[in-house]
């Protein structure tokens, strides 16, 4: 897995300050960040916090580019629908020898990684042959309506890859660009960085939040699951370790996520 923080939106903390100031004072848009210094930049995050008032945060946002995560683990993010996607397509890049996420708990065994690793290659196998087999139709099909045979060569394999792709496996790595505003942001972490959720995109999330906290550390300084800001809320399906959790999130950004 490797995350990075492509972007995000300069001085993020004094524009949530200066939007939230907007909200309370007779100040126009043009002298709306004038005498904003840190301390009082500090005091207007730390009462929209206290407040509940979330909506200046939408104004901030950051844009993460992410790869060698799985496919698994994209059909998940993209359930939080309040951001911006753009996935690397099997539709038009050829998987040839696909990379592919193994999980710890297969990875920590020798007799089920070796099955693991044998069906990827089965399923690798499998994808070559539908694209071979699939573009061969397509540029007899176009060899029969008097086309060019090296355009048509490329136009049917990029035709036998979006049928042929069906084969691969949610293991199969992918990369994207995300890019998401603060308060939703913060939900996801409140979501993602909880002890049940599952542990790749927990893992995606624990980064994320290292590198926001460096870039953002007022705005992100109670974020993680739920259970830092108060009891957990997960009832019998709690993870238990609420203690272990405040602690861990409490030194994320000097550790290594």
């Amino acid at each position: 897995m490797r995350v990075e923080l492509l972007a995000c939106t300069p001085d993020a903390e004094k524009l949530v300050a200066a939007s939230a100031r907007l909200c309370y004072s007779k100040s126009g848009v043009r002298d709306i960040e004038s005498g904003l210094t840190p301390e009082k930049t500090a005091a207007f995050i730390d009462m929209l916090t206290e407040a509940g008032h979330d909506s200046p945060l939408e104004h901030a946002s950051f844009t993460f580019g992410i790869e060698g995560v799985s496919r698994s683990l994209l059909a998940q993010i993209t359930r939080h629908r309040i951001a911006s996607f753009s996935v690397q397509s099997q539709r038009y890049v050829d998987e040839g020898m696909f990379e592919y996420v193994i999980p710890p708990e297969i990875a920590a065994i020798d007799e089920a990684r070796e099955e693991f690793i044998a069906a990827m290659q089965e399923d690798q196998r499998h994808y070559e042959r539908l694209t071979e087999i699939l573009a061969k139709k397509h540029v007899e099909a176009a060899a029969r309506a008097g086309r060019r045979a090296k355009a048509d060569e490329t136009a049917a394999r990029r035709a036998a890859l979006e049928d042929a792709r069906f084969v691969l496996p949610n293991a199969c790595t992918t990369k994207f660009i995300l890019t998401i505003n603060c308060r939703s942001l913060l939900n996801f972490f409140s979501l993602r960085c909880c002890g049940r959720a599952q542990w790749e995109i927990r893992m995606l999330a624990n980064e994320m939040l290292r590198l926001v906290r460096a870039e953002a550390p007022r705005l992100f300084a109670a974020a993680g699951p739920g259970c830092l800001r108060g009891p957990c809320r997960e009832g019998k399906m709690s993870c238990g370790r609420a203690k272990e959790m405040r602690e861990f999130y409490k030194n994320l950004a000097k550790t290594d996520g």
